[in-house]
């Protein structure tokens, strides 16, 4: 089910849809990189003396050149961490575009779906944007321990809030929340091995990129796969 899932997503991956909210995801997600980087640089210029006094050898300039160009490897170390979630949150904000995408070309039998009004997709965008790093900080305090296992737990972790995210944001649209929630606790480890074939491209730079709309598209095909193995009288067999 869950390969299925995923090869259907990736066939529609040339949608003009899906383009259109990967485009505007990384570039929403690019500026605000920018944004907290120019921050940082401007505030380790501010907080860096124009020289130091090093013991025998005497003052030494252009620290804050230094200290700016070991930035930059800083940041990039840091997108790796931080491009996916950001990404992921912008997407959210126009994964409407995704799921409609998958319905009309897959799905078309279906009744319209609700649609979340513009300030509930923010909260819910911002909230797991917060989650997403607050946990991925967390563990890099158990990253030293984890030896050769920390791809498994870093895999682990976000693949676990990617399921439980993308199913949410898809499964409320045709469901009410108890039932929602109800369907996520039956179908958690499915969702969580989902989810982690997400979130194991996420150290691959470029394809990372892709996650989100991907994630967004495979979890429609799984929602809707669900509904039909549950035996629901209001949703027609589509999924072939």
């Amino acid at each position: 089910m869950i390969f299925t899932a995923f090869f259907r997503a990736v066939g529609q991956i040339g949608d003009k849809r899906f383009r259109w909210v990967l485009i505007l995801g990384v570039l929403l997600t690019l500026a605000l990189l920018f944004g907290i980087y120019a921050l940082f640089l401007q505030a380790v210029w501010w907080l860096t003396p124009d020289s130091i006094d090093l013991p025998l050898i005497g003052p030494v300039t252009g620290v804050e050149t230094l200290l700016g160009w070991a930035s930059v490897l800083v940041m990039i170390g840091l997108s790796v961490f931080l491009m996916v979630p950001v990404a992921s949150a912008f997407t959210g904000l126009f994964a409407e575009d995704v799921v409609d995408a998958v319905e009309d070309r897959h799905y078309p039998g279906l009744p319209p779906a609700a649609v979340l009004d513009w300030p509930e997709a923010l909260r819910q965008s911002v909230n797991f944007l917060g989650l997403v790093i607050a946990v991925n900080v967390g563990a890099l305090f158990i990253y030293p321990f984890a030896g050769p296992a920390i791809p498994f737990v870093f895999w682990g972790l976000n693949g676990f809030l990617l399921g439980r995210e993308y199913f949410t944001l898809v499964a409320q649209r045709r469901l009410p929340v108890a039932e929602v929630v109800a369907m996520r606790r039956r179908n958690g480890l499915r969702l969580w091995i989902a989810g982690t074939l997400m979130a194991a491209p996420l150290s691959i730079p470029l394809v990372n990129l892709l996650v989100p709309v991907l994630g967004v598209a495979t979890f429609t095909h799984l929602f809707h796969r669900m509904l039909e193995t549950e035996h629901r009288p209001d949703r027609p067999k589509v999924f072939k």
